[in-house]
């Protein structure tokens, strides 16, 4: 693997048209609002994570494998500072980096991220939301939605989860009126196979 770094505005977890609400139409299973954990934690929220399935999106698209995203305090928003990277298939890095604040409440799982700012100003306006639907007791594990239901994550404190876990989450996903079979595990290394959650055991 070579060592360039590409910086790159497409790697990103919530982008343009997330935050410009261009949604599919819902259907009766999604009439309800997603709804974000209470109780949420900044703190023990930062840090690195491993993404471990996701619901392909284009934004993503030049991601091979090794997909992470790094939390860390960002002082002139008062919240979160983000950096997305992966590796695309020519063995290059990716890296997006954004600022991410909350919707509402701090003690709510509900953000939004912004991956475009002009002269040092992040551009609020069309950022994107944010939701941790679910959350480990530990923050071992969280799985990340957004009120349209066409964009899910799943995020991890190591590179891998155990079948009972991803079980678990599969479940909190489908309670929540998401599809499973929408999302597909992320490659730890390029070629790796891209399973729907509903596939698993």
């Amino acid at each position: 693997m070579r060592s360039v770094v590409r910086r790159s505005g497409r790697l990103v977890f919530a982008a343009l048209s997330v935050g410009l609400g261009l949604a599919s139409p819902g259907g009766a299973a999604e009439s309800s609002e997603v709804q974000p954990v209470s109780g949420f934690e900044l703190e023990r929220y930062l840090g690195l994570w491993h993404e471990i399935a996701a619901m392909p999106n284009r934004f993503q698209s030049d991601c091979a494998a090794a997909t992470t995203a790094r939390y860390a305090p960002a002082r002139d928003v008062g919240g979160i500072e983000v950096v997305n990277s992966c590796l695309e298939a020519d063995g290059e890095r990716s890296v997006a980096e954004g600022r991410a604040r909350f919707n509402g409440a701090s003690d709510r799982g509900a953000l939004e991220v912004a991956f475009v700012s002009v002269l040092g100003h992040w551009i609020w306006p069309i950022a994107g939301d944010y939701v941790v639907i679910a959350l480990d007791p530990d923050y071992r594990w969280a799985a990340v939605g957004h009120p349209t239901r066409d964009y899910g994550w799943i995020l991890a404190r190591e590179e891998r989860l155990a079948p009972e876990t991803l079980t678990a989450i599969r479940a909190r996903f489908e309670a929540a009126g998401y599809d499973p079979c929408a999302l597909l595990l992320s490659p730890r290394t390029p070629g790796d196979p891209r399973t729907p959650l509903c596939e698993l055991p």
